[in-house]
């Protein structure tokens, strides 16, 4: 059975950090593509950032910068380190197993259960 948990989510001032960490189970590891999303109230779920099993990196352009995703394949876990966090930021962040077609992110049905993160201005 796959399991995907997050961890890390808080309340952190405008300009803190965080680090999220998205643990899988139940599947092999080295080679998974995995996305992080975000949704914030009233919005579309909206993909972060993304890694490939070589680990080749993409994110959405409002955390170009800001946010670094990265993966410890020995401890099945994806990382996404945070910084300058602004309130637009605020969101539940989800991760997701997913595929690159035409080299665009495309996930499949297998989500965590999210994680909060509250930026205050």
């Amino acid at each position: 059975q796959v399991q995907l948990v997050e961890s890390g989510g808080g309340l952190v001032q405008t300009g803190g950090s965080l680090r999220l960490s998205c643990a899988a189970s139940g599947i092999t590891f080295s080679s998974l593509v995995i996305g992080w999303y975000r949704q914030a109230p009233g919005k579309q779920r909206e993909l972060v950032a993304s890694i490939s099993g070589g680990g080749t990196t993409t994110y959405t352009d409002s955390v170009k910068g800001r946010f670094t995703i990265a993966r410890d394949n020995p401890n099945h876990t994806v990382y996404l380190q945070m910084n300058s966090l602004k309130p637009e930021d605020t969101a539940v962040y989800y991760c997701n197993i997913g595929y690159f077609r035409n080299s665009a992110y495309s996930p499949l049905d297998y989500w965590g259960q999210g994680t909060q993160v509250t930026v205050s201005s």
